[in-house]
C-alpha cells in the first residue's frame, strides 16, 4: 500500500483529491495538509511514501515545504501541483526535490499513475542502493549514513581535471541513480565548482555555513545551492583570503553532515595534501586519484601512493583514473602500472574542446553531449562507483602529516 500526504490550502482541492484515490487499492491517503507548515509536521508523523503537494499556498509555500521535507524525509517522493505549467514553476519544483510535477486539473488516471510512478521510482533507486523505500523512516542518521558515499577526486598535480571529472561525475551519479547528490568546492581558497556550473559564488558558500555555527542538516540546507541538473552543490568562499575560516574540523563535520541526507557526496580537492584534504579523505569511501600520462603527475601519484599506505588508505578506498589516457604523449597505461607498481582502475579519453567548451558554457558535458566517448567514460565510473558498497566505517588516519602545533 502506498500511502499519500495530500496538500493544499484549498479545502475542496484536498476532498477532491482524495475522492479521486478512492477507487485505488493499492493506494492509500494517510492524511492531509492545509499549509507548508502542516505539510512538514505530517509527513514527520505519518512518513508517507508520496507526498503530493501545490506550490502557491500562504505562509510557507509548498516549494519551501518540499526542500525541508526532502532534508528530513529523503524516503518520500514529492510531487508538485498547480495550475500554471511554465518553465520556471517546473524548475523551481524540481530543484527543491520534487520527482514529478502535474498541472491542474488533471485526471484521476493521471494522478494516481504519477503517484504509482514515483513510488516505484524510490522503492528501485533504494534496491540499487541496497536499501528498502521505507527503511530510513526512523533510522538513526549514523546508520542511513553507512548506506551513503563521499567521494574524494584529487590529483597531486594541477591541470589533470579534477573539476570537471568532479561536476560531471556527480550529475552522472544522480542521473544513473535517480539519486541526491551534493558536490563540495574544497577547494577553498581558488575553487571553480561555481564557473563549471555556472553558478554566481557571491550567493552563497560554506563560509555562509561556517558564520551559522555548527554545521547540521538545517544549516547545510540554507547555504548549498540547487543546480538544474538536479545536483546539490556547496561553494567555495569567493574570496582566497576567507579560507582560514574554514577549519579542517568544521570541513569533515559538514562532509559527515551532507552524507546523511545524500546518497552520494562528491568532494573536488585542490591539488594539495594538507589538513584539509586528509580531513575529506579519512571522511570518504573513495578516493579517485587523477592521473595523465606524463612524468611528473606520475612521480606526484607515486608519492601520494606512499602517503596513502602510512595512512593505512586500502587498496579498495584510493582508485587510480587515467585522465585523458587517448593522448599520444610517449608513455603508455602500462608503463604508468609499471612505475607506481599497482593497476590502473579507470580511464577517461582526452576531448579538449569539449571540456573547454562545457566550461565556457556552464553547462556539463554529460548533459550536454551524453553520447561523447567522454561523457560516456564518466557515466561508467559512476556506475562503477554505484556498484561499490559503502565503508561502514571511516578509520581516521594514524596522525596528521602536516597538523598545525
Amino acid at each position: 500500500m502506498i500511502k499519500v500526504l495530500i496538500v493544499d490550502d484549498v479545502p475542496e482541492t484536498r476532498d477532491h483529491l482524495t475522492r479521486l484515490l478512492g477507487f485505488e487499492e493499492a493506494i492509500d491517503v494517510a492524511g492531509t495538509a492545509a499549509s507548508g507548515e502542516e505539510a512538514i509536521q505530517g509527513a514527520m508523523q505519518l512518513r508517507p511514501d508520496v507526498v503530493v503537494m501545490d506550490i502557491n499556498m500562504p505562509g510557507m509555500d509548498g516549494i519551501a515545504a518540499a526542500e525541508l521535507i526532502s532534508e528530513r524525509l529523503p524516503s518520500a517522493a514529492i510531487i508538485m501541483m498547480s495550475v500554471h505549467g511554465e518553465a520556471e514553476h517546473l524548475q523551481r519544483a524540481i530543484r527543491a526535490g520534487a520527482r514529478e510535477f502535474l498541472v491542474k486539473p488533471f485526471s484521476s488516471d493521471e494522478f494516481a499513475t504519477s503517484i504509482r510512478r514515483v513510488y516505484e521510482r524510490e522503492v528501485g533507486r533504494r534496491e540499487r542502493l541496497g536499501v528498502g523505500a521505507s527503511q530510513t523512516a526512523g533510522r538513526p542518521p549514523e546508520d542511513i549514513a553507512a548506506d551513503h558515499q563521499v567521494i574524494a577526486v584529487f590529483s597531486p598535480k594541477g591541470g589533470a581535471g579534477r573539476t570537471t571529472v568532479a561536476t560531471n561525475l556527480a550529475v552522472a551519479l544522480h542521473r544513473e541513480n535517480d539519486a541526491r547528490v551534493c558536490v563540495v568546492d574544497a577547494n577553498l581558497q581558488f575553487g571553480d565548482v561555481g564557473v563549471l556550473l555556472n553558478l554566481n559564488p557571491k550567493t552563497r558558500s560554506v563560509l555562509d555555513a561556517v558564520e551559522g555555527g555548527e554545521p547540521d542538516a538545517e544549516l547545510l540546507n540554507s547555504v548549498v545551492i540547487n543546480h538544474s541538473s538536479g545536483i546539490r552543490v556547496l561553494l567555495a568562499p569567493p574570496a582566497p583570503e576567507s579560507a582560514d575560516l574554514v577549519t579542517p574540523a568544521y570541513l569533515r563535520k559538514l562532509v559527515d553532515v551532507l552524507r546523511i541526507n545524500h546518497e552520494y557526496v562528491v568532494v573536488d580537492l585542490p591539488a594539495t595534501l594538507n589538513d584539509h584534504s586528509l580531513a575529506v579523505m579519512d571522511a570518504a569511501d573513495t578516493i579517485l586519484v587523477l592521473s595523465a600520462l606524463e612524468i611528473t603527475t606520475i612521480k606526484n601519484v607515486r608519492l601520494f601512493l606512499e602517503v596513502a599506505d602510512q595512512l593505512e588508505y586500502g587498496r579498495d578506498k584510493v582508485r587510480l583514473i587515467i585522465n585523458r589516457s587517448d593522448t599520444a604523449l610517449g608513455i603508455r597505461i602500462n608503463d604508468v602500472e609499471a612505475s607506481i607498481r599497482r593497476p590502473i582502475d579507470g580511464s577517461i579519453v582526452s576531448d579538449g574542446r569539449l571540456a573547454v567548451l562545457a566550461v565556457n558554457r556552464g553547462v556539463p558535458f554529460v548533459v550536454s553531449h551524453p553520447e561523447s566517448p567522454l561523457a560516456r567514460d564518466i557515466v561508467k565510473l559512476a556506475r562503477s562507483i554505484a556498484g561499490k558498497p559503502a565503508a561502514v566505517k571511516h578509520k581516521p588516519a594514524k596522525r596528521s602529516l602536516f597538523a598545525r602545533r
